[in-house]
């Protein structure tokens, strides 16, 4: 098992904050805010990919689904929910611990790991759909990450990967804004030299043999305190949907 993709300092941050990742007023609060918007996306490429009717009681029954960079499972619950047969993986074990007693809680089963997508990779793992939201930006080898997790998907399976955009807004919403005014975070979590343009990624995606179909940005309104989906505005947190061919 290679482990391209983990950034020792990295992988610390988060384990150290593990605790609060179901606290919607700690850390987390800013992922807690965004989840909505985020899991609607995600929601709307899964089922028009594979003709599924979200109306339906477990619209993705049937569907393998890989959440890479899992936390404490913000996402994988409710993937659980609509019928998805997850597996959450995430590098810090802490991580993992807290996602596995808060699934306990809701009665979901989910196949949680501490491991990588190297590791999964490396065990023959395969899925129709994997979910690498908010970690592209925190991994050692970007390139070498979306390769990794090219290898995870079956041909004709879905990735949507999130990150935050390069830009003056994303400085001043991610860090200034996120970390230093309303810390939300502790300083130091992101790091913008880090953040990656819209292009850059999908260009990325091309050469690990993945065909890009859909590019949305997630925008926070300050006025109404909400979060929304936008087909323009991709200047600071954004995700791209993409189809292994």
């Amino acid at each position: 098992m290679t482990t391209s993709s983990i950034d020792p300092a990295e992988v610390a941050k988060f384990e150290a904050m593990a605790a609060e990742w179901w606290d919607v007023s700690g850390k987390f609060k800013p992922l807690h805010m965004m989840n909505p918007v985020r899991l609607d996306y995600i929601c709307a490429q899964v089922a028009a990919e594979f003709g599924r009717d979200r109306a339906g009681l477990r619209p993705f029954a049937g569907l393998r689904v890989l959440d890479i960079g899992c936390g404490g499972g913000l996402l994988s619950e409710p993937m659980a929910r609509l019928g998805a047969d997850v597996t959450g993986a995430d590098a810090a074990a802490g991580n993992i611990e807290v996602a596995r007693l808060h699934a306990a809680d809701m009665e979901l089963v989910i196949d949680y790991r501490a491991t990588t997508a190297e590791g999964l990779a490396a065990a023959g793992e395969v899925y129709d759909v994997v979910l690498a939201m908010e970690i592209v930006e925190h991994v050692a080898n970007p390139a070498e990450f979306v390769a990794t997790c090219q290898s995870l998907l079956r041909p004709g399976g879905l990735i949507v990967m999130s990150t935050l955009n390069r830009t003056a807004r994303s400085f001043l919403a991610a860090i200034i804004g996120a970390e230093w005014v309303m810390r939300w975070l502790p300083k130091g979590t992101h790091d913008w030299q880090k953040f990656i343009p819209p292009d850059d990624l999908a260009a990325m995606m091309g050469r690990a043999g993945l065909r890009p179909v859909d590019r949305k940005g997630f925008v926070f309104n300050p006025v109404s305190w909400q979060w929304s989906i936008s087909d323009r505005d991709l200047s600071v947190n954004y995700a791209v949907t993409a189809v292994r061919g």
